[in-house]
């Protein structure tokens, strides 16, 4: 079991968080449950996901949560996406945040190379 606050990995998973919070917040009302409700939820996922990995007993209950925190960022890396094809954010700021969600993911993966090797490898070249 390792404190989760150390990791710089969730460090950045929790800014991000939190702007995306900040971001969601000028989406347009009638999205509260909707898009703005999905995008918070998969940002809040990763940062969620590490430190419940970080609690777990050994290094196999560790990567299970890192594969899940890598698929939230993919998931979150969508909704982005779409929220930029609707007009709720502008090109430069999903742009921004897409860039910060593909660095975590390579953080992610690094971090699952010291923790379980096989799995790791198996999953990059998935990808």
């Amino acid at each position: 079991m390792q404190d989760f606050r150390k990791l710089v990995v969730w460090q950045k998973a929790h800014q991000l968080t939190l702007d995306v919070y900040r971001i969601t917040r000028t989406y347009h009302k009638e999205e509260l449950y909707g898009l703005t409700s999905q995008t918070r939820r998969a940002a809040a996922s990763i940062p969620a996901n590490i430190a419940e990995g970080c609690g777990r007993n050994g290094g196999a209950d560790l990567a299970r949560f890192l594969h899940i925190a890598a698929g939230s960022a993919s998931e979150l890396d969508y909704h982005l996406i779409l929220a930029r094809d609707l007009d709720f954010i502008a090109s430069p700021v999903q742009s921004k945040l897409s860039k910060d969600i593909s660095k975590i993911k390579q953080m992610l993966y690094s971090l699952l190379q010291k923790v379980c090797p096989k799995t790791s490898k198996k999953l990059i070249t998935d990808n």
